[in-house]
């Protein structure tokens, strides 16, 4: 199955999970997993949230992510991968002026 980011409308999100700012993001979605091409605009964050029954994955394609994660500071730049596992709490925020564009996955855990 090939999963085409183009093909899909792209959402914009203000301040979420009770973050701040701008996300947009193209998402596909089957109720086993989420899988998310997402852009995190300049001065914007993801709100703090812990994963449960599920985790998640964010693979950074361009711009640098800050991650807290458990109450720790992590830095993941093009490349690198955050890994969230069920059970633990991060949020992102993007501290750049340019667009973090990243990959996320959320396989459900059923």
């Amino acid at each position: 199955m090939i999963i085409d980011f183009s093909q899909i409308k792209e959402e914009s999100v203000m301040n979420f999970k009770g973050g701040k700012g701008e996300l947009c993001t193209r998402n596909y979605i089957d109720g086993k997993c989420k899988i998310m091409k997402s852009c995190l605009r300049p001065g914007a964050s993801s709100g703090l949230h812990t994963h449960e029954g599920n985790c998640e994955i964010v693979y950074i394609i361009s711009g640098t992510a800050t991650f807290y994660y458990d109450g720790e500071k992590e830095t993941a730049n093009p490349g690198e991968v955050h890994y969230c596992p069920e059970g633990h709490a991060h949020y992102m925020e993007n501290n750049t002026d340019t667009d973090l564009v990243y990959l996320a996955i959320v396989p459900e855990h059923r």
